[in-house]
């Protein structure tokens, strides 16, 4: 009988240390988006992980910092330091799923971040079925 508990402890254990093998790698942290125009940060929020620039590392084009193609008319004088941009991110399996609001469109859309390994973060945007991808990369 011994010796069966401590096969089961001994494979509970096996199991628990493999687990977080199948959990989604954190992606919390500073990342630099694909242009490497901005310097989003990831942290938790609540129960749920969002990004929000921390820094433009290069002004827009058009000069405006602020959210002007936001929709919705008081939410455009916001400034874009400080915009959230990734919300309600929940892992699942491998991946992070929530969404992403682009201050270039004023678009919100579903989104899947994943953490590529590297330094990298394959961040993802869907409408319907078509997605595109951007890789970012981790800030030192």
């Amino acid at each position: 009988m011994r010796v069966f508990a401590s096969v089961a402890i001994l494979a509970a254990g096996t199991l628990a240390l493999a687990a977080p093998a199948f959990a989604a790698e954190s992606i919390t942290g500073r990342w630099h988006t694909v242009d490497k125009r901005a310097l989003v940060t990831i942290a938790p929020c609540g129960a749920t992980l969002c990004g929000k620039i921390t820094r433009l590392l290069e002004p827009p084009k058009s000069g405006v910092t602020t959210d002007v193609k936001n929709p919705n008319p008081a939410l455009q004088k916001r400034k874009l330091v400080g915009l959230p941009i990734l919300s309600d991110f929940v892992a699942n399996g491998d991946k992070w799923h929530g969404k992403i609001y682009d201050p270039n469109t004023g678009k919100t859309y579903r989104s899947v971040v994943s953490a590529a390994g590297g330094g990298k973060l394959n961040v993802e945007g869907c409408v319907s079925v078509f997605c595109q991808t951007q890789v970012w990369t981790k800030a030192k």
